[in-house]
């Protein structure tokens, strides 16, 4: 038996490059965000509200469940949290 190596935990857990590549822009973002959040020190509810978020919905965010969010619905947290998303592309190895 011959072990497999992977460039990211994501490569390993998914069918395609696509998708990896779209797991680790979501992670990103979710970690980023809630780094924000937990820089505010606000109550759940007051972070929920400033976002515009129900809080069990914040509440799976800050737990890490990226599985619940989208790219499109992260990118709309991060600006609601202040964030200002840029894209870099670079050249597939």
């Amino acid at each position: 038996m011959t072990a497999e190596t992977f460039a990211s935990v994501f490569e390993a857990l998914t069918d395609t490059p696509i998708e990896a590549a779209n797991m680790t822009a979501r992670a990103d973002l979710l970690l980023a965000i809630r780094e924000r959040i937990r820089a505010w020190d606000l109550s759940q509810d007051k972070a929920a509200t400033r976002l515009g978020l129900t809080r069990p919905r914040l509440n799976d965010l800050m737990r890490g469940k990226l599985d619940k969010f989208s790219l499109d619905a992260l990118v709309n947290i991060a600006s609601a949290a202040g964030l200002m998303l840029r894209i870099e592309l670079i050249e597939a190895a």
